[in-house]
């Protein structure tokens, strides 16, 4: 696994999202970190695919996408899961090129800076009704917080498509508007939950957090 660079990295702890096929063919789409950047490429770790040198991804950071081949994998065990080196595909825009300018220096950035709600990778089931069709969707949210979710779709939605969402917490039965922030072609779509009440947001987000506490907390569930 040799590892040869043009330039020196710089060691950060970025939050980044991928997206793109595994190595068995199914789709998906994650949050991991970019360990150290280059404008070249990057080490991105806790990858939860199976990826193999080759392989083409799209690599998301803050608001900034662009696509990378990835040009080496090792499995760092269950803690670290999979780690991957990628290399920028010709003519893509460098998506942390901002943090490039800091010579020498170490970048942390904890996700909750970019992100106020936690996720959770569960199978949530919800129903989506784009307004201008009039057959809902039934789907299962792969990745959910009280601000939004991702849902993994062959055919996703164009981003900016306004959407209806109902799903139940418990008994309560919540129905609210939504936007599709994010489309990838062939693996889903990300959704921003714009109609819901910050108290609807809080109570949904105590709700994924009691059925799927973070490592190491524990929550009652609530009634």
């Amino acid at each position: 696994m040799a590892d040869h660079q043009s330039e020196p990295r710089l060691t950060v702890d970025l939050p980044v999202r991928i997206w793109g096929m595994s190595a068995d063919g199914r789709p998906f789409s994650q949050h991991a970190r970019a360990q150290n950047i280059s404008s070249e490429g990057a080490l991105i770790s806790g990858v939860e695919s199976e990826l193999k040198v080759g392989d083409m991804i799209g690599v998301q950071c803050e608001e900034k996408k662009t696509r990378c081949t990835v040009i080496w994998v090792m499995n760092t065990g269950p803690v670290k899961k999979n780690q991957v080196g990628v290399k920028l595909v010709a003519d893509q825009e460098c998506p942390w090129k901002n943090y490039l300018s800091l010579d020498g220096a170490t970048v942390t950035i904890g996700a909750s800076n970019r992100r106020r709600y936690h996720r959770h990778k569960i199978a949530f089931p919800l129903e989506l009704r784009d307004e201008r069709v009039n057959a809902p969707l039934r789907i299962n949210a792969t990745d959910v917080s009280g601000n939004g979710c991702y849902v993994e779709n062959m055919l996703p939605l164009p981003a900016g498509t306004v959407l209806r969402v109902d799903f139940w917490l418990d008994s309560e039965h919540i129905n609210i508007t939504a936007v599709v922030r994010t489309c990838d072609p062939g693996v889903g779509n990300g959704i921003e939950f714009t109609g819901m009440p910050a108290a609807t947001k809080e109570r949904t987000q105590a709700y994924l957090d009691a059925i799927d506490p973070p490592r190491g907390v524990s929550h009652p569930k609530p009634e």
